[in-house]
C-alpha cells in the first residue's frame, strides 16, 4: 500500500500496480508535462515518476512547483523531479524550459501538453473576446511552442511520446463547461492530430502522437478506492453502475494511471483520440467498479471523417 505524504498539496496516495503497470516501465525516460502544478497535470507527473520516468514539472506556482519535487522525490529517489517556472505563452519562458531539460536530464522523451486555464470557461454571448485571444495562447500557442522544441530531438532520436490532454473540441454542454474552454482545446487537439500525420506512421517515426480525454477529473464524496488498492474503502461491487458511467469525481490519480497506460501504448494510438474511460476499459481497471464504466464498440476514424468531423455536429437537413 503506498504511503501517505505529509504535503499541502491536494494528493492521495498512488500505486499504478494493481493495473498491471510496472515499476520501471517508463524507466530512463524523461518527460516534460505543462500546467503540472496541481489537479490533473500534478497526477500526470506523480504517475510518470511512479513508474520510473524522470518528470520536469512546468508551471507559474513556484511555491507548488518546490513542494511536488519535494513530494516526488520522496515517493521516488531524489533527482527524479525538476520544476521549471514556464508561461507556455511565451517563446523564451518555453526554450528556458527547454534548456533546463536538456541541462538536467539530457533529452526529453515524453511530451505532455496540458496547460490551461480552467477560468476561461464563459459562453459565447457572454464573454470578451480577450478570454478567447488567452484561451487560444494557452493551449495553441503553447502547444506548438513545446513541439518545437521538443519534437525535432525525438524524431531524430526515433523515440517519443507527444500526448495532448483535451476536454471537448465539439461544443461544451454545460454540465462540463463554457465555449471559451472547448475552443481553446480544440486548437491544440487540430495541432496535435496534425503533427501525428506530419511526421508519419509510428513504425517509421518511432514517435507516438495521440489526445486523451480526462473526464471529471478532481476530488469529491467518493464512494470508491482513490486508487486500485483499495485503500480509502470500497463500493458494495452488486450495486448497480452509475447511470451516467461513474461515481463521484475521477481522482487525478486514477485519470493519471490512464495517461501513462497510454504513453505505454502510443504506437497503437498514434493518430486517434481516447477517452479515461476507454483506457479503463483497455486496463481492465477497477474504477469505479467492473462493471461501473461503460464499454462501447468504437472504430479509428478515417482521415476524410475527421477533416470533416465539425461539417457532421448535428442533423443538417435530416427532420
Amino acid at each position: 500500500m503506498a504511503e501517505k505524504i505529509d504535503t499541502f498539496l491536494d494528493i492521495e496516495p498512488i500505486d499504478l500496480s494493481k493495473v498491471g503497470i510496472q515499476k520501471d516501465s517508463l524507466k530512463d525516460e524523461v518527460a516534460v508535462v505543462t500546467g503540472s502544478t496541481s489537479n490533473v497535470g500534478l497526477g500526470y507527473v506523480r504517475a510518470i515518476a511512479w513508474a520510473g520516468g524522470k518528470v520536469v514539472i512546468s508551471g507559474s506556482n513556484e511555491k507548488a512547483g518546490a513542494e511536488i519535487v519535494r513530494v516526488i522525490d520522496a515517493e521516488n529517489a531524489p533527482g527524479t523531479a525538476l520544476f521549471v517556472k514556464c508561461d507556455v505563452t511565451k517563446e523564451g519562458d518555453v526554450k528556458n524550459l527547454a534548456a533546463k531539460a536538456f541541462e538536467r536530464f539530457g533529452k526529453v522523451d515524453i511530451l505532455v501538453n496540458n496547460a490551461m486555464n480552467m477560468r476561461l470557461n464563459g459562453p459565447v454571448l457572454g464573454s470578451p473576446v480577450s478570454d478567447l485571444d488567452l484561451a487560444y495562447e494557452i493551449s495553441g500557442r503553447g502547444t506548438l511552442l513545446t513541439i518545437k522544441e521538443f519534437v525535432p530531438g525525438m524524431l531524430e532520436r526515433k523515440h517519443g511520446v507527444v500526448a495532448y490532454s483535451t476536454s471537448q473540441f465539439h461544443y461544451s454542454p454545460p454540465m462540463i463547461g463554457g465555449a471559451i474552454y472547448g475552443a481553446g482545446k480544440s486548437v491544440a487537439t487540430s495541432i496535435t492530430m496534425s503533427l501525428a500525420n506530419e511526421i508519419g506512421a509510428y513504425k517509421d517515426t518511432g514517435v507516438g502522437v495521440f489526445c486523451m480525454i480526462p473526464a471529471g477529473v478532481g476530488r469529491g464524496q467518493m464512494k470508491v478506492p482513490v486508487m486500485p488498492d483499495g485503500s480509502e474503502g470500497v463500493i458494495d461491487p452488486d450495486a448497480p453502475p452509475p447511470e451516467n458511467g461513474f461515481d463521484g469525481p475521477i481522482p487525478p490519480e486514477a485519470n493519471a494511471t490512464g495517461l501513462v497506460y497510454s504513453i505505454l501504448n502510443a504506437g497503437r494510438l498514434h493518430g486517434s483520440g481516447i477517452s479515461v474511460f476507454d483506457a479503463f476499459n483497455a486496463m481492465n481497471y477497477p474504477y469505479p467498479n467492473p462493471g461501473a464504466v461503460r464499454k462501447r464498440d468504437a472504430r479509428r476514424l478515417s482521415d476524410g471523417e475527421l477533416t470533416l468531423v465539425f461539417c457532421n455536429m448535428g442533423p443538417g437537413f435530416g427532420d
